[in-house]
């Protein structure tokens, strides 16, 4: 689990398919963690997910509301509708007190 403050690394694509390749070529895991100074778990995950990208499959995508570019026409209608019942909402609100 990351730690607070905690710094991630990236790593071009040329290193990672170099890595990869050698991986492929039968060096093992902490051959190439020593030889590239890559931590071991980083290289685990990516040969991981070059033997089984079944498991990978729409990792790393949005999650959360649409954004406004991405919205319909039913979207924006169904957005309207709300805001109308929340304002008749409010004003019943204020003819009570």
């Amino acid at each position: 689990m990351a730690k607070k403050g905690q710094k991630f690394n990236s790593y071009i694509f040329d290193v990672k398919e170099m890595v990869l390749d050698e991986y492929k070529e039968k060096h093992n895991i902490k051959y190439l963690s020593e030889k590239y100074n890559i931590p071991s778990g980083t290289i685990k995950t990516w040969t991981s997910k070059l033997n089984h990208p079944e498991k990978y499959i729409g990792q790393g995508q949005k999650r959360g509301r649409k954004k406004e570019s991405n919205l319909t026409k039913e979207d924006w209608k169904e957005r309207y509708e709300i805001l109308k019942k929340y304002q008749a909402f409010l004003k019943a609100q204020r003819e009570r007190k």
